[in-house]
């Protein structure tokens, strides 16, 4: 994986602007620490840091090829998995390599099939092309978004970037947050409007989408998305299936010249990628394979089930190794490790996200690092198979906004009324929630209660999963850790999307289908085992860290945050009233001592960000 940059001007000579793309290369040094490289001409110019993770002689960048006597430059973040496929065809065609990395398959793809040559990638991806002969640039995102790709029109010019703080590195590119910035922020944060990049006209090339930026203009195009029709298998067939592309997606996501280990929770998505994995490692001699887990101290002695929690993952885990026989690594964490990284979290992700989710995340990449390159993670599994409680809680089918944030009038009571009316929030999040809803692809004939789920799944690829991706992405990146996600297989989730939901619940159980496709790769009780979502923290040690911690916050005059909070509603959450206090604000773990790492995350991005509010 890679940070990747760029910049196209139609009447400026770009040509004597290495020290802009240097900078923006810097600010993303995190993404590619092992190599840098800059691309200069009139009209175009690229830098791009590099994660070396296959072929270190070959797939440096920017990539240059020549159609007739023109370049064609190739800036590329991502893996494509189904590399030697490719390679085999383009060979045939008459092409020639000189590596063997994925990077030089994607440039002659273009070169060969132009911007179609997307539809035969498998793979998470983002990159950007420029045609000299065309006088085009091409920016191409994967189907899922795994990947992330930035950009933004400023006069005659185009500026895009892997990373919002590369964006900013850019001078005409000021951290200026408009009153639909702030809505994004404070409305539906840490999730985000797909398209949407916080700061005054940037943007985020959507999922399954391409863009052409000419003299003529810019175009913007859908070659992907999700399509409903009849699922025409049966229910023997949907599980064979269904294991034969499981089986598929992970042995292709194995490939690398570095090493490769998994994430294991305990849980059954992470439990299935890693006795997948551990099957390949041993089919082909390998060796046993290394996997991690990150712990909390203390956990045992705190933890209280609930509907989203029922029991500690520890032990699981334990069971999945030992059975699997993989090198298993604990990674142990305690309070001041989560407040250390609360900051460097928010930096990575360039703007507040999820509290300790995210910084125990980056601190358990970071251990991984100093063992691994390359990842294989369970994320994107509930969303996909209708794992999460909102896919089987009434409240939430009935909810007249998105499932994870039904609380938000308590949320709103956080913010000023000076803040909601300059955002008008509550009319913002329900405009977005009605967006949403109109790109459902919908299925004739489909009961109410088919179609609704329908509109769960839609949701929760397209608006929840993006934000846990996001976080796995900029966590995992920020060390120079590349974490792979095999649920995110294109083919896998157009298979998966069409599945009844009385077959995905096989057995009346959550993911059943799932379950029932792997029921002889691990015990039964890890098969069955009901859902447990990434860790978080329960010792009320960092709830009072959060809290000393807000109280300074909101103890200095100069917080750019004073003006937008109900201090009345936040003096009573810091003594420890409200009746909302431990109800879930953002999806399922992100109660008050989370909200309170939210504000103090806000506040030094502000900070930070030199963020300027802008009519």
């Amino acid at each position: 994986m890679c940070g990747i940059a760029g910049w196209v001007h139609w009447e400026r000579d770009l040509s004597t602007q290495a020290a802009t793309m240097e900078q923006m290369a810097d600010a993303m040094s995190c993404r590619g620490p092992d190599d840098q490289g800059i691309w200069m001409s009139r009209n175009a110019v690229f830098s791009h840091r590099r994660l070396i993770v296959v072929d270190p002689a070959g797939g440096r960048q920017p990539m240059v090829r020549t159609e007739g006597s023109e370049p064609v430059v190739l800036v590329y973040n991502g893996e494509l998995y189904n590399t030697q496929e490719l390679r085999d065809r383009l060979r045939e065609l008459g092409h020639h390599f000189h590596g063997h990395s994925d990077t030089e398959v994607v440039l002659a793809s273009y070169m060969q099939w132009g911007v179609d040559a997307v539809h035969r990638f498998n793979g998470i991806f983002a990159c950007g092309i420029w045609d000299q002969a065309h006088r085009s640039l091409w920016l191409v995102r994967d189907r899922l978004g795994v990947k992330p790709l930035f950009w933004a029109i400023r006069r005659n010019s185009l500026i895009f970037a892997s990373d919002l703080r590369a964006m900013l590195a850019h001078p005409d590119i000021p951290p200026r947050l408009t009153a639909e910035g702030m809505a994004e922020i404070f409305g539906l944060g840490p999730a985000r409007t797909p398209g949407h990049g916080i700061f005054q006209d940037v943007h985020e090339v959507r999922p399954g989408h391409w863009l052409e930026y000419s003299p003529q203009g810019l175009r913007d195009r859908v070659y992907w998305n999700l399509t409903s029709h009849p699922h025409a298998d049966d229910l023997t067939t949907t599980q064979h299936n269904l294991r034969d592309l499981l089986e598929d997606t992970v042995s292709r996501q194995l490939v690398a010249d570095v090493p490769v280990v998994t994430l294991l929770s305990g849980g059954l998505d992470s439990s299935i990628v890693t006795a997948l994995a551990a099957n390949t490692f041993a089919r082909e001699g390998r060796g046993a394979l290394h996997t991690y887990s990150v712990e909390f101290v203390d956990m045992a002695k705190h933890f209280k089930a609930n509907g989203f929690q029922t029991n500690l993952d520890a032990p699981w885990v334990n069971i999945v190794s030992q059975h699997l026989s993989t090198r298993h690594h604990r990674v142990l964490l305690d309070t001041p490790d989560l407040v250390r990284d609360l900051i460097p979290a928010l930096l990575a992700r360039n703007y507040p996200g999820m509290a300790d989710v995210d910084s125990s995340l980056l601190t358990f990449c970071r251990e991984i690092k100093g063992e691994a390159t390359v990842a294989l993670s369970g994320e994107a599994a509930d969303e996909i198979f209708g794992g999460y409680p909102w896919f089987h809680m009434p409240g939430a089918l009935t909810a007249t906004t998105f499932p994870w944030a039904r609380t938000l009038n308590q949320r709103l009571a956080v913010w000023s009324p000076a803040l909601l009316s300059l955002t008008r929030l509550n009319e913002y999040v329900a405009d977005r929630y009605q967006q949403a809803l109109s790109e459902v692809p919908r299925l004739p004939g489909e009961s109410a209660d088919e179609a609704r789920l329908r509109e769960i799944a839609y949701l929760s690829i397209t608006r929840f999963m993006p934000t846990l991706l996001d976080r796995k992405d900029r966590m995992s990146m920020e060390v120079g850790l590349e974490v792979r996600v095999p649920y995110c297989d294109h083919r896998l989730v157009e298979y998966v999307w069409n599945i009844p939901w009385a077959m995905k619940r096989f057995r009346d159980q959550p993911k059943g289908i799932l379950r029932a496709a792997v029921s002889d790769l691990l015990p039964a009780g890890v098969v069955w085992r009901q859902k447990s979502p990434y860790p978080s923290t329960v010792n009320p040690s960092y709830r009072e860290a959060m809290r000393r911690w807000l109280e300074k916050v909101l103890a200095d005059p100069e917080s750019p945050l004073h003006p937008w909070l109900n201090h009345a509603y936040l003096a009573d959450l810091l003594r420890g009233g409200s009746e909302v206090a431990d109800i879930p604000w953002f999806g399922q773990l992100m109660g008050t001592p989370h909200l309170f790492a939210f504000l103090i995350q806000l506040d030094t991005w502000f900070r930070e960000f030199r963020v300027e509010i802008v009519d």
